[in-house]
Order: C-alpha cells, then sequence, then structure tokens
C-alpha cells in the first residue's frame, strides 16, 4: 500500500515544482514533460526538471532530469531516491532511469494518455516499429525497477483525484500551448 504521504508529495511536486518549469519549457517551445527526484527517506525534493528538447532533442523531461542530477556535486545514491515523471516514460527514458540505477519510477500520464490527449504520439509509434511493444507493454515490474502509475493508485482517494483533475487541466492548457507553437520549433519528432 502506498502512503497518503507519498501520494501527497508526489502531486505536490507535481503543482510546485515541475508545473513551473513546464510553463518556461512550453513558453520556449518544449514539450510538456517533466520530472522530478525525491529522496526516499524524507520525501525532499532533490531535483525538478522539465523537457528541453530545443536545446537537445534527447533532453527529455526525465533525462534532463538525469543530466542535471549528474552535474550535483553532492547526489544522493539513486537507489535512495523515487524518481518521478509526469508522464509514462518513452522506451529512451525507460532505458535512462535504468542505466542510471533508480529501482522504482511514478508517472501521471500514460502512454496512451501522451498519444490521445496530448497527441505527441512518437513514444507509442517507436515502442511498437522499434521494439513491437504496444503502449505501456513493458515489464512494469522487472529486476531493475518497479513503476507505478499514480493516477490508478489514487483513484479510490477522491480528495486527491480533485487535485489530480486540476494537474489534468493545467497539463492540457500546457499541451494547447505547446501545440500552438509547435509548427515553428526545430525539434526532429514535433
Amino acid at each position: 500500500m502506498t502512503s497518503e504521504k507519498l501520494l501527497d508529495t508526489l502531486l505536490s511536486t507535481i503543482e510546485r515544482d515541475i508545473i513551473p518549469a513546464t510553463e518556461k519549457g512550453v513558453s520556449a517551445g518544449n514539450k510538456i514533460f517533466g520530472a522530478a527526484l525525491l529522496r526516499k527517506s524524507d520525501l525532499s525534493l532533490v531535483l525538478a526538471e522539465t523537457n528541453n528538447e530545443t536545446e537537445n532533442p534527447l533532453w527529455h523531461g526525465e533525462v534532463h532530469a538525469l543530466k542535471r542530477f549528474y552535474e550535483l556535486a553532492d547526489r544522493p545514491d539513486t537507489k535512495d531516491l523515487i524518481f518521478l515523471s509526469t508522464h509514462e516514460p518513452c522506451s529512451m527514458c525507460l532505458s535512462a532511469i535504468t542505466w542510471a540505477g533508480f529501482d522504482n519510477f511514478y508517472y501521471f500520464f500514460s502512454h496512451e494518455d501522451s498519444r490521445d490527449a496530448f497527441s505527441i504520439p512518437h513514444d507509442l509509434k517507436i515502442l511498437k516499429e522499434v521494439f513491437t511493444l504496444e503502449p505501456g507493454g513493458y515489464n512494469r515490474t522487472n529486476a531493475f525497477w518497479a513503476s507505478h502509475s499514480i493516477r490508478a493508485l489514487i483513484k479510490d482517494r477522491p480528495d486527491l483525484v480533485a487535485r489530480a483533475d486540476a494537474i489534468a487541466s493545467r497539463y492540457d492548457e500546457l499541451s494547447a500551448t505547446y501545440q500552438a507553437g509547435k509548427d515553428g520549433n526545430v525539434i526532429p519528432l514535433n
């Protein structure tokens, strides 16, 4: 059972830390994906980042967070951290999380949400074309890590569902902004 404190902290981190960074990122032409790292011991924030594909198409929210993490002079062991992703990681980000040594990750939006609600189908197309996997077709619990859908974990908690709905609404707005301006971007997979 996932603790109420953990679920509250995951949502608070999205609300307080990731969304403001993503607002800036979207205004610069980046996609809406973000990530954060939290200490398991006290759920304190280590860092929060967002997509920075306009600088480098590899800087998805998760990979950009890992880049920033490895730039820290004094960084904790990844086994002592919780990896939080706003969107279910793509194949590149799944691999990066694995290579970095994380034993977990939590995500807010599913692969299908990225495709259907946000009109960003590239992750699923790569999963299908390169790895012959359907959306979410990877092993969610494996020898490296266990993944957790935040929305599935909170589905029976009305107070948290209301917060999740507000987060989803804010991402709908950010997505509309991104979609309206993406044609001017030089990101290979817009």
